[in-house]
C-alpha cells in the first residue's frame, strides 16, 4: 500500500473514491452521500486549492481508502473530513495510515491541531437520544460505545473528545467533536 495525493487529473481514482463514500456510509449514514453525484461533489470539493486529499492505493493504483483535510475555518486547525476505507478492508490499518499521513501533511502546512466531527445519528453511543444540555460534561465523561461508533477509532489514533454539539443532526442526534494536537 502507498499513500498518494489524490489529484484532479486521476478520474479513475476520483470515481473509486466517490463510489467508496456511497458504499461505506450507506449503512449508518445513508444521507451523507446518498448517490454517486453527491459523492463526486464531495471528492471534487476535497481537491480544491488549499485542501488536502490523500489516497491509499494498492500496487495497481486502485483506491483502498482516502482522507481529506481543510483549514477553511481556522488558520492553524485543520478539519479531517472525510475519512473512508473500502468496507471489505476496514480493520486492516488503512484508516490509521491515512490519518497518520494527513497529520504529517498538516504539520508540513503549519497546522497545530487536527479536529473532526463524528455524528451519532443511529444511537451508536450513550450520547444519543438524550437532552445533553442537562449535563454535557457528565455525558461526555461517561460516553460508551454501543454499536461500533467510529469515535473509538479516533481515540486510538490519539484524538481526544473535546466537545459535543447536541441535536446537530436532529433531536437526540449529536455530533461528537474530537481533536489532536500535532505540534
Amino acid at each position: 500500500m502507498n499513500i498518494i495525493e489524490l489529484k484532479s487529473d486521476n478520474q479513475i481514482a476520483i470515481n473509486q473514491s466517490a463510489e467508496m463514500l456511497v458504499e461505506a456510509f450507506k449503512v449508518h449514514w445513508p444521507n451523507a452521500w446518498p448517490d454517486i453525484q453527491s459523492a463526486l461533489e464531495e471528492v471534487e470539493e476535497a481537491l480544491q486549492p488549499g485542501k488536502l486529499a490523500r489516497a491509499a492505493v494498492d500496487d495497481n493504483g486502485s483506491v483502498l481508502g482516502w482522507v481529506g483535510g481543510s483549514a477553511e475555518y481556522y488558520g492553524h486547525a485543520w478539519e479531517l473530513h472525510p475519512l473512508v476505507v473500502r468496507p471489505d478492508l476496514q480493520g486492516n490499518g488503512i484508516g490509521a495510515a491515512l490519518v497518520a499521513d494527513l497529520i504529517q501533511q498538516v504539520k508540513e502546512h503549519g497546522g497545530m491541531t487536527v479536529y473532526l466531527g463524528s455524528d451519532d445519528e443511529d444511537s451508536m453511543t450513550t450520547l444519543a437520544d438524550k437532552d445533553l444540555y442537562d449535563d454535557i460534561p457528565g455525558y461526555l465523561a461517561n460516553i460508551r460505545n454501543l454499536k461500533n461508533h467510529p469515535y473509538e477509532f479516533y481515540l486510538k489514533q490519539g484524538f481526544t473528545i473535546v466537545g459535543v454539539i447536541p441535536d446537530a443532526n436532529g433531536p437526540g442526534k449529536p455530533d461528537i467533536i474530537l481533536a489532536k494536537r500535532i505540534r
